[in-house]
């Protein structure tokens, strides 16, 4: 079925920002983008979602392979022990120590789960013949998968490095990129229905330490993330 979502801003990356916009999904494709009027007129029968705030591509994580690797993701019935977020570091190696396989599959479904609440349609990989469950458990989430960039190299010692450094964020925006560069490609009338939707005024409410929270993500036009 036809649906078509609807922002009061819509920001394609690489085209101009359409206020009050529209996208039209049509199966995984985009059918259509633009000015919400001319989008509802050229498919009155659509069923229509309508969004807070901005609507955007879906966003690229590149640290998905640490993040669902070197990262326990808590249960929330182990919240009042482990808390809720990813645990990383000496608490990760410490759980890893005596994890099983089904612990260790319920971590890395919820770390799926939880990118695709902060806008992730696309993923860094590899996950490769190393580790066949986790290569399953990624394909099975539908989540886009690409070549992980390359690791910065230090100039001089004890100079920081901007990618890969610290805690593995399941924030995009964490690394500290823009829209455009954290972006799984930009919006396009045939290109794949990746769509995220943040409930920010503007996009310069993405940046920062201010809270930019994802009400929606679709993923080849399918709705798998909706804020309650």
């Amino acid at each position: 079925m036809l649906t078509i979502h609807a922002a009061p801003l819509v920001l394609p990356v690489g085209a101009a920002a359409v206020a009050e916009g529209a996208v039209a999904v049509d199966g995984d494709r985009i059918a259509a983008l633009g000015p919400y009027e001319e989008v509802v007129a050229a498919y009155p029968a659509a069923r229509l979602r309508r969004w807070p705030g901005l609507l955007t591509p879906g966003l690229r994580q590149d640290r998905a392979r640490e993040l669902l690797t070197r990262c326990y993701h808590p249960d929330p019935r182990e919240a009042e022990e482990l808390g809720g977020l990813p645990l990383w570091g000496e608490d990760f190696e410490r759980l890893a120590a005596t994890m099983d396989a089904t612990r260790r599959a319920g971590s890395v479904r919820r770390g799926l789960q939880r990118m695709l609440r902060h806008g992730t349609t696309q993923v860094a990989g590899p996950f490769g013949a190393d580790d066949p469950a986790l290569r399953t458990a990624v394909a099975r989430s539908g989540l886009v998968v690409r070549a992980a960039p390359p690791v910065p190299v230090r100039d001089e010692p004890g100079e920081p490095s901007p990618v890969r450094d610290g805690v593995p964020d399941l924030d995009p925006f964490a690394a500290g990129g823009d829209l455009a560069r954290t972006a799984h490609g930009p919006l396009t009338v045939g290109g794949r229905a990746d769509l995220a939707v943040f409930d920010v005024p503007d996009e310069a409410a993405l940046y920062g330490g201010g809270p930019r929270p994802c009400v929606a993500t679709v993923l080849a036009g399918r709705l798998v993330h909706r804020e309650r």
